[in-house]
């Protein structure tokens, strides 16, 4: 029993090895500068070594991302603490702190919550927390499942089901404002990603929110029962 608790001890303690040093490369020198040589030199062993620990490098952008995650993750906690706010303001102010961070980290986000990472990838963000569970003691339980969500597109379900139950969205309406949203979103991150637009960081998250305050404001003029029964 002590042999493999030593044993998972030494595979934890090399795991956050390659991984602080994978953060340490993307804070001074960005993303898109990642290599496994580099990885490897910084944390002091070959590279054949971090196969033995991560099945492809997307994987390790993508923890290591998740190091700088933690202002995004406090500020998100502060809106939802907070009494004198409605579920519809949440639920705006948080998409709008998803906005403001994404726009402003985009090679961070999309290494989290854009990037191709394979099959499974909330077992790798359960992984994470598993790892650095710091990270998320201190979130409140209603807003767990929401962290250890990577898929974008459920993240903010469980708000939009909250305002069904005040009455403020029809239900059949939920996924197609959800959809909607997501899609704005994606169609400014992507063009400010690939400097298809020369908005900088605040511009971005107000044009953006601009339609999505829209969207919610009309939410129940919409009729998205037909185009669900065709998903379905």
């Amino acid at each position: 029993m002590g042999l493999k608790k030593n044993k998972a001890i030494q595979l934890s303690r090399m795991w956050k090895y390659f991984v602080e040093a994978t953060a340490e490369i993307i804070e001074e020198e960005g993303v898109a500068n990642v290599t496994i040589r580099k990885i490897a030199d910084r944390a002091g062993y070959n590279s054949a070594t971090i196969y033995n620990y991560f099945s492809e490098i997307s994987h390790l952008i993508f923890f290591a991302s998740m190091r700088f995650l933690k202002p995004y993750t406090e500020a998100i906690v502060q809106v939802y603490k907070n009494p004198q706010l409605s579920t519809l303001e949440k639920y705006l102010q948080m998409w709008e702190l998803f906005c403001r961070y994404s726009f402003k980290h985009p090679d961070i986000f999309h290494a989290i919550f854009v990037a191709d990472l394979g099959s499974h990838p909330n077992e790798l963000l359960k992984h994470y927390y598993s790892l650095y569970p710091a990270d998320i003691i201190d979130i409140p339980e209603p807003l767990q499942p929401i962290f250890l969500e990577q898929n974008v597109s459920k993240r903010g379900l469980p708000i939009l089901e909250q305002l069904v139950k005040e009455g403020y969205i029809k239900p059949e309406n939920v996924h197609g404002i959800n959809n909607m949203t997501l899609l704005i979103w994606n169609g400014m991150f992507t063009a400010f990603l690939n400097n298809r637009h020369s908005y900088d960081p605040e511009e971005a998250t107000s044009k953006t929110m601009l339609y999505i305050r829209e969207i919610v404001r009309n939410a129940n003029s919409f009729s998205f029962a037909e185009e669900e029964k065709q998903d379905t």
